[in-house]
């Protein structure tokens, strides 16, 4: 009986590796689900802060939860090392996050987006976001198709990506 076992190409190890270990800042994306327990932003926020305060650059969109408290961190360590890509404009995004967003000195909107459904400007706002990155935090369920499809994508562009699931 053979059974096949499904393992990872030597040079995406390899790849992987090199990116771990390389000195200096990298550009780290975090995106994620919107419905985070406080506890848990608490955790990203702080993550996002120690990413900032050592010198790398965060990415990330603009909406609550995960983002949301991804961007508080990295505004705490350094604002110039932010930058917030919002799938629509400024003036689709919630509430709650406008007030944050106004803070950050490198937003990019997308307001010839304002006419697609949130999921779909999303979907095109992380693909931008992604490949602006050298790694890949994020935040999601089982069931964050969107999410997890980005995923793949990252990691179909050679990107580390690392996943963490709130379920």
């Amino acid at each position: 009986m053979t059974q096949s076992i499904n393992l990872p190409k030597l040079d995406d190890f390899l790849q992987e590796l090199a990116t771990i270990q390389q000195q200096g800042s990298k550009r780290i994306a975090f995106l994620g689900s919107r419905h985070v327990p406080l506890t848990h932003q608490l955790l990203i926020e702080l993550l996002s802060y120690a990413l900032a305060l050592s010198g790398n650059s965060i990415i990330t969109s603009g909406a609550t939860g995960t983002n949301f408290a991804a961007i508080r961190g990295a505004l705490r360590a350094d604002p110039n090392l932010l930058t917030v890509i919002l799938p629509q404009s400024l003036d689709r995004q919630p509430y709650e996050s406008r007030e944050q967003l106004e803070n950050v000195i490198h937003l990019i909107e997308h307001s010839e987006n304002d006419t697609l459904s949130l999921a779909e400007a999303s979907s095109r706002c992380n693909q931008e976001i992604i490949s602006k990155c050298q790694q890949l935090i994020c935040f999601a369920f089982h069931g964050s198709e969107t999410l997890l499809q980005t995923c793949h994508d990252a990691e179909e562009q050679r990107k580390v990506v690392t996943l963490f699931y709130f379920d």
